[in-house]
């Protein structure tokens, strides 16, 4: 959407060049769209433009920008100019306008023309009116995302909610009936019958419990630390947790964390024979890092190549689409670690 708009603005305006930054709220800057960027701005995957500061990014931070300005100077072009890069195109300056809707901030909204040192105020009133539109926009996107991802809550709630009042309960009776008939009975084949049905009902009713507890965390809302140990003492793991920093997490990233470490638990109590795990979590001020390691049997991690796990590439998807890093070793007899982290 934003490439879109930006391309449509440059087309019906004298404006030539431009590109968009989001500024999250750790005043880190990241770049968006760009349209028709000088060579010098453009190599490298427009290295220049993602990489350091300049200064109506820090004009956005000190929040002095509350109108569409001009800016006398690119430092970005001076940057480029001054380590004698070809491709300036004769762009020295740049207008620019905050992306907002009401108080709400997103970023910048960056053009410029070559040989133009300075917009009229038509053109910088123009261009607020498309910073406008392009703001009101994003928090239309924004607002439909939320509204998704409540409903999702709602829909796994519910499921959750069915799973418990009829598989789980049916489980459960069975799991007594099997009790029940062992005990009724003096032949010895039958009872072992019985036994076995009830061990493996038990063991159902104990997946059932976890899956219902992935599909609803209850111990989400104490922090991490409580979810992943209330989900390793259902799955009958002792956890050895390790906790370095405290940030407030934004909830995509602490639920990815944690759906992260439930998926190496299972996959720990399913495949690994290990009984206890370690977690590490260390939190910075823009990344939060995790390790999850056990002394299980291991396996060997070439074979994800040619036949990926389900449960790794699960977490893996979820690492990467948050903007994270993951990292999966492990060999025969020497137990797993799996790492994850995650920008936030």
């Amino acid at each position: 959407m934003l490439q879109g708009a930006l391309s449509q603005l440059l087309k019906g305006t004298d404006f030539q060049t431009g590109w968009i930054f989001f500024i999250g709220e750790n005043g880190r800057h990241a770049l968006l769209a760009q349209s028709n960027l000088p060579k010098a701005l453009n190599e490298d995957d427009c290295h220049a433009m993602r990489a350091g500061g300049c200064w109506c990014v820090n004009k956005y931070k000190r929040g002095e920008l509350e109108k569409a300005s001009n800016i006398l100077e690119c430092k970005r072009i001076v940057n480029a100019i001054d380590k004698k890069h070809e491709g300036t195109d004769g762009i020295t300056h740049h207008a620019t306008v905050t992306l907002q809707s009401g108080t709400e901030r997103f970023g910048l909204l960056n053009v410029a023309t070559p040989g133009r040192k300075k917009f009229t105020e038509q053109e910088l009133i123009l261009l607020e009116s498309a910073a406008f539109q392009i703001g009101s926009a994003i928090k239309r996107i924004q607002l439909t995302k939320k509204e998704q991802e409540v409903a999702l809550i709602q829909e796994r709630n519910r499921l959750a909610r069915d799973l418990h009042d009829s598989v789980n309960q049916l489980l459960f009776s069975i799991t007594l009936t099997a009790r029940g008939g062992a005990e009724m009975t003096d032949q010895q084949e039958v009872k072992e019958t019985f036994h076995g049905l009830q061990s493996l009902a038990q063991e159902a009713l104990t997946e059932m419990r976890a899956l219902i507890w992935q599909l609803r965390p209850k111990g989400l809302e104490g922090g991490i630390k409580e979810a992943v140990n209330g989900y390793g003492e259902i799955l009958g793991l002792k956890i050895n947790f390790n906790q370095n920093g405290v940030a407030a997490l934004p909830s995509k990233v602490e639920e990815t964390i944690f759906r992260v470490a439930q998926e190496a638990l299972t996959n720990c109590k399913r495949h690994a024979a290990a009984d206890e795990v370690t977690i590490s979590i260390s939190t910075a001020s823009d990344r939060i890092s995790m390790s999850i390691e056990d002394k299980g049997c291991g396996f060997n991690t070439k074979h994800l190549k040619a036949l990926p796990s389900v449960g790794v590439k699960s977490m893996r998807e979820r690492v990467e689409l948050a903007g994270g890093e993951f990292m999966i070793k492990s060999s025969p007899g020497k137990g797993t670690v799996i790492k994850a982290e995650i920008p936030f």
